[in-house]
């Protein structure tokens, strides 16, 4: 953590850290606004509960149901010289404003030849959620992000981070991608008092261990520490790593790490073949030669109907299970 930190903290959920890192940008900053759908209401996870009674609604704007519209908006407007703060409600949404978002805020700094910053963050709550949500509302899609150039991609997992992170976020001359998890939301955790600050690109050790390096990040991390809570019951030491950034990602921490235990699994909540995890798996190989394994969930929609759901769901016993054959 980084610019002021305190020993003081609160406890709070992830939505409430959310809520009130934006709070204090938009008193420390008069630029800083928010945009989307239910913003006035308070948004549909509560991040936003209490902002238009403090800062009105010209700085906390609803809009109509476009996500192509909202997304344009707040790329002109950090063209203009705001710092926008775009509400995309769900990941999955978002895909209706992905040429906006891949090809104009991504790239304008390139094409206008580093004359224009476009410094902007966009929020895209991500996962399966809290359940029953199927095949359209529950995708984790941050391969395809990180795969794009322009795009600072991060994705906080504790309401420290989340509010750490955010705060950076906003504070960045780049556009930037927040993968809230929102299977998390109603977390809590302790969060420092004061303003402070995470770097991006900074990982963390969430557990320290010897015998396996275990990376992961966002929705995942409670069932990756209960699956090496369970590994360290059966005398396999785990030590894992919070990505928190995926762009740029902490190769310096993960490659440190899998030198020192001399084996690798990455676990995330996204579809495995093709997911950010090979990356990850890719470089360890190439840089230390040491045996690196994977997993996430399998190439199918996520379905409605538990069974289906909990089918493709990457959980504790999955993630243990992998450890264990890691190990052999």
């Amino acid at each position: 953590m980084s610019v002021q930190s305190t020993p003081k903290t609160t406890t709070m959920t992830i939505a409430e850290a959310a809520r009130d890192a934006l709070a204090e940008e938009m008193r420390r900053d008069p630029s800083v606004w928010a945009l989307g759908e239910d913003l006035a209401a308070g948004g549909i996870f509560g991040t936003y509960k209490g902002l238009l009674d403090e800062f009105g609604a010209q700085r906390i704007v609803s809009t109509p149901i476009s996500e192509s519209m909202i997304m344009n908006v707040g790329f002109g407007a950090a063209l203009a010289g705001t710092r926008p703060v775009i509400e995309m409600r769900i990941l999955d949404f978002a895909l209706c404003a992905w040429d906006e978002l891949i090809n104009q805020i991504a790239k304008a700094r390139f094409m206008f030849g580093g004359q224009t910053n476009v410094p902007v963050v966009v929020r895209l709550p991500q996962g399966i959620g809290r359940g029953f949500q199927a095949a359209q509302h529950s995708q984790s899609l941050e391969a395809w992000l990180v795969h794009t150039p322009g795009l600072v991609v991060l994705a906080p997992a504790t309401a420290a981070d989340e509010k750490g992170l955010l705060k950076a976020a906003i504070r960045s001359d780049d556009p930037v991608v927040m993968l809230d998890p929102k299977s998390l939301f109603a977390t809590t955790g302790e969060v420092p008092a004061g303003d402070y600050t995470i770097p991006i690109g900074e990982a963390r050790i969430a557990r320290e261990g010897s015998d396996l390096t275990l990376v992961t990040w966002s929705s995942l991390l409670p069932a990756v520490l209960a699956a090496a809570e369970k590994a360290g019951e059966a005398g396999i030491s785990v030590e894992v790593i919070d990505l928190r950034s995926l762009w740029p990602w902490d190769r310096t921490r993960v490659l440190a790490s899998a030198a020192r235990t001399k084996r690798a699994l990455i676990a995330h909540e996204a579809v495995r073949i093709g997911g950010f995890g090979a990356e990850i798996a890719a470089t360890i190989t190439e840089e230390l030669g040491v045996p690196v394994a994977r997993i996430g969930a399998p190439r199918i929609p996520v379905g409605y109907a538990p069974v289906l759901e909990n089918t493709y769901r990457v959980n504790a016993e999955k993630i243990f299970a992998a450890i264990q054959k890691a190990m052999r």
